[in-house]
């Protein structure tokens, strides 16, 4: 199932979705004007990496194998050349890099599946929550869900870049808020397609049932593939638990003015103080 739109207008203009989105593509674009290498580096550097969190006890550098191709003089092959990048115990770079890995990807795809759904579910829970808020729960999010990944392998070597964890706690959210939120879905079994109106829960519940699936699979099977299943886990659980700490439970979808719930308490205290506790 692939969400195409939720039919749950928010009023106003979600200006941190924007934000993130717009971040994102900033990050990428800048990304393909380096080369080879250079990605590289930056991946180690600015990816998170699980293992790097041991050198804020530790101090000691860690040494990683890069990949670079040169062209053969005398024949049209290329051959590998291996080579080393040390990552120093720097507790500013290791810090930052929680953060500007969740503004990574790794390609087109990458970006446009994470940014997507953040589309979809975002602007609802940024009314829900307001631009600022909204903005360090994103970061919060994806924070928790770093934090699930590098306790399922606390040694990794392998750099996680992308926004997914982040992206996942705002649908743990949209959840929380809005479960029987219809969302337009292209569905597709096999053969068949079509278009439906599905609840958002059970549209979130059968991604999220995906993610612990493939999550599981990679410990029974104890293999990785390249694909932080546990840090979207993660980052869905934890979405769900923050949202419900701020916002107390479900609420009906918006109106369709897009009023929601609370802008609707807002105005009347500013009309009238009095008329709400």
């Amino acid at each position: 199932m692939f969400p195409l739109h939720d039919d749950n207008p928010a009023r106003g203009v979600p200006y941190a979705t924007i934000a993130i989105i717009v971040l994102n593509l900033l990050a990428l674009v800048w990304s393909y004007t380096l080369d080879d290498l250079t990605q590289q580096r930056v991946v180690l550097h600015r990816g998170f990496i699980p293992a790097r969190i041991e050198q804020l006890q530790t101090h000691q550098p860690i040494d990683v194998n890069l990949r670079r191709y040169e062209q053969h003089k005398h024949l049209p092959v290329r051959y590998e050349i291996n080579e080393s990048e040390r990552l120093e115990a720097d507790t500013r770079e290791i810090i930052a890099s929680l953060f500007t890995a969740m503004f990574m990807h790794a390609g087109w795809v990458h970006f446009i599946g994470n940014m997507w759904f953040l589309l979809v579910f975002g602007n609802s829970i940024e009314a829900r929550l307001g631009h600022t808020l909204f903005a360090g729960f994103y970061l919060l999010g994806g924070l928790i869900a770093a934090a699930v990944h590098w306790a399922q392998d606390t040694h990794s070597m392998v750099p996680v870049i992308g926004a997914s964890g982040a992206v996942a706690s705002v649908l743990g959210a949209y959840v929380v808020t809005f479960p029987h939120a219809k969302v337009r879905t292209l569905v597709i079994l096999i053969i068949f397609v079509t278009i439906a109106d599905i609840p958002a829960i059970v549209v979130l519940g059968v991604w999220f049932l995906g993610q612990l699936l493939n999550a599981t699979q990679t410990v029974e099977l104890g293999m990785n593939g390249g694909v932080a299943w546990w840090a979207h886990v993660g980052g869905f659980l934890g979405g769900m638990i923050v949202m419900y700490l701020l916002d107390a439970g479900p609420h009906e979808p918006h109106d369709g003015t897009g009023e929601t719930d609370r802008q609707r308490e807002l105005d009347l205290r500013q009309d009238d103080p009095s008329l709400v506790p």
